[in-house]
């Protein structure tokens, strides 16, 4: 066997390695998004008071994101445009200002969810909060 014979199937075999994870990168990506300190401590309290009892709601939860995402990129992808300048183009900057105060109200809650499931987890290991968290903050900042 020559030497070219075997170099051919190995580069064909890297590109369609390649060209896979270039299409299931991202989406292995975003789909891990949720995974933080926030989101491990919701599942764990929800898995350990429900155990697989909502299990099913994985079902509706997964078609609802799907949809959301693609509706969200088609709309960027179409009018180059972000959700508020949407918002405020199709109903005024009252609606804008109202989604952007409830957006940053879930971005609060979101970064409070952060710092009880940090505090919490380190917490097992005998580490205090009140030593954990500031070292958090000053980390993402």
């Amino acid at each position: 066997m020559r030497l070219k014979e075997v170099r051919r199937p190995a580069k064909l075999l890297r590109y369609r390695l390649l060209a896979f994870f270039a299409v299931f990168g991202p989406g292995f990506i975003t789909a891990n998004v949720d995974n933080d300190p926030g989101g491990i401590l919701t599942y764990s309290q929800a898995g350990a008071k429900f155990g697989y009892a909502l299990l099913w709601t994985l079902i509706p939860t997964t078609i609802a994101l799907i949809v959301v995402q693609e509706m969200a990129a088609r709309m960027g992808a179409v009018t180059g445009k972000g959700l508020h300048d949407l918002i405020r183009e199709e109903f005024g900057i009252r609606a804008t200002f109202f989604v952007s105060f409830v957006f940053g109200l879930a971005d609060l809650g979101n970064i409070v969810a952060e710092f009880a499931g940090l505090a919490s987890g380190m917490g097992l290991f005998g580490i205090s909060k009140y030593i954990v968290v500031p070292i958090a903050h000053q980390a993402e900042s």
